[in-house]
C-alpha cells in the first residue's frame, strides 16, 4: 500500500482532484463522507449524542438535527468538547479501519481530509495540497454554492491559511484554471504517487491526535 493525504481549502476543488485520482485507480478514504456515515439514523454515535444532549436533537425520522445540536454545542466550551469526544473517535476509527483494509494491497490510498493541515496525520508518505487563491475560493463559493461574500470569507478565515497549507505540501495541484489545465497535473501527480515505495506489510495506522475544540466545524472541499 502507498498512503498519502489530500487537502485543500473550501472552494479549492479538492473533491474534483480526489475524484480524478479515483478514476486513475486510487482508493479514496473520504473523511467527510465517513463523518456523515457514522452519524446515520440508528448509529451508536446518534444514540450517544442523544443521551448527552437530549432526545430533541434527533428528528422524527432518526436523522440528527444539526442546527439544534450546534445551538447547544457551539454555545458552550464543555458541550463542544463532549461533542468532539463522541464524534471524532468514531470517525478516526473508521478511517483507520478502511486504511488498514488496504495494507496488504498495492493500491494507492488517498486519505481525503479537509483539515489535514490543522490536524496532521502520522504515517503518511506525503501530502497533496489543492491550491487556489482566496479570491478564487470566494468567487466559487458565491457562484456555485450560494454563499454571500461575507459568509464565504468567514468560512475561509476559520481554516488554515493558504501559506500554512503550502508549507507542508509534498505536491501542489494548482486548480485555479479549468479542467484542461487540471488533467496534466493530475496525470503527473499520479505518476509520482505510483512511484512511491510500498509501505511494509506490518504497517499500522497511528491513531489521530485529538482535534482542537475550535476546529470541530471547519470543513472544506
Amino acid at each position: 500500500m502507498i498512503l498519502v493525504g489530500l487537502t485543500g481549502g473550501i472552494g479549492s476543488g479538492k473533491s474534483t482532484v480526489s475524484a480524478a485520482l479515483a478514476q486513475r485507480g486510487a482508493v479514496v478514504v473520504d473523511a467527510d463522507a465517513i463523518a456523515r456515515e457514522v452519524q446515520q439514523p440508528g448509529s451508536p454515535v446518534i444514540a450517544a449524542l442523544a443521551e448527552r444532549f437530549g432526545s430533541h436533537i434527533v428528528q422524527a425520522d432518526g436523522n440528527l438535527d444539526r442546527a439544534a445540536l450546534a445551538a447547544i454545542a457551539f454555545a458552550d466550551a464543555d458541550a463542544l468538547k463532549a461533542l468532539n469526544a463522541i464524534v471524532h473517535p468514531a470517525i478516526g476509527n473508521e478511517i483507520n479501519s478502511r486504511v488498514m483494509a488496504q495494507v496488504a494491497t498495492d493500491h494507492v490510498v488517498v486519505l481525503d481530509i479537509p483539515l489535514l493541515t490543522e490536524n496532521p496525520r502520522e504515517g503518511l508518505q506525503g501530502k497533496i495540497v489543492v491550491d487556489v487563491s482566496e479570491a478564487t475560493q470566494v468567487e466559487r463559493l458565491v457562484r456555485y454554492r450560494g454563499f454571500d461574500e461575507a459568509d464565504a470569507r468567514a468560512r475561509i478565515g476559520k481554516q488554515a491559511t493558504r501559506e500554512q497549507r503550502l508549507e507542508g505540501a509534498t505536491w501542489v495541484v494548482d486548480n485555479s484554471g479549468d479542467l484542461d489545465a487540471l488533467v496534466p497535473q493530475v496525470d503527473a501527480l499520479w505518476a509520482a504517487l505510483t512511484a512511491l515505495p510500498q509501505l511494509p506489510a506490518d504497517f499500522e495506522m497511528p491513531q489521530p491526535k485529538r482535534r482542537d475544540a475550535d476546529q470541530s466545524d471547519r470543513k472544506s472541499e
